[in-house]
């Protein structure tokens, strides 16, 4: 296999997708003081769903997304920190906006928690565009869009 391939994540995977998730998140509990929303995911339903997909053998970087009528929802984009710098997560972008694209939904729509402040900085370099910061429950998270039109 291609180490550049994003493919569908299988179930075989939700191992690795876990680990990368939680390798990638792990160093925002101490700044944010709880475990970050993609830790707690149900990694096996995503995968089941058909919602995940990675890159790598082994698998380094993944991306969880939710189709709706009017956008495709960025869940979770996640590189293994020994992976990071290497152009990963903005293939997965990339690969994110494509088939949103293919899906014919016209944005990508995703969210980031105000404490991660090194994503207020990534995401715009791709094209997103700051839409608000809310304030939902414990999580103080900034919004952004992508329009694809």
């Amino acid at each position: 296999m291609d180490d550049d391939e994003i493919r569908a994540a299988v179930a075989a995977d939700v191992p690795a997708v876990k680990a990368v998730t939680d390798a990638a998140y792990h160093h925002y509990i101490e700044r944010i003081g709880r475990v970050p929303r993609p830790m707690e995911r149900d990694h096996a339903a995503n995968v089941a769903a058909g919602q995940v997909f990675v890159t790598g053998e082994p698998v380094i970087g993944l991306v969880a997304v939710e189709e709706y009528a009017d956008h495709l929802y960025l869940d979770n984009i996640a590189v293994h920190p020994d992976a990071q710098g290497q152009g990963v997560g903005g293939r997965l972008l990339r690969f994110v906006e494509a088939h949103a694209r293919a899906l014919g939904v016209p944005e990508v729509r995703l969210y980031t928690n105000a404490m991660m402040w090194e994503n207020q900085k990534i995401y715009p370099k791709y094209g997103y565009e700051f839409v608000e910061r809310r304030v939902e429950g414990p999580y103080d998270r900034i919004h952004y869009r992508k329009r694809l039109v």
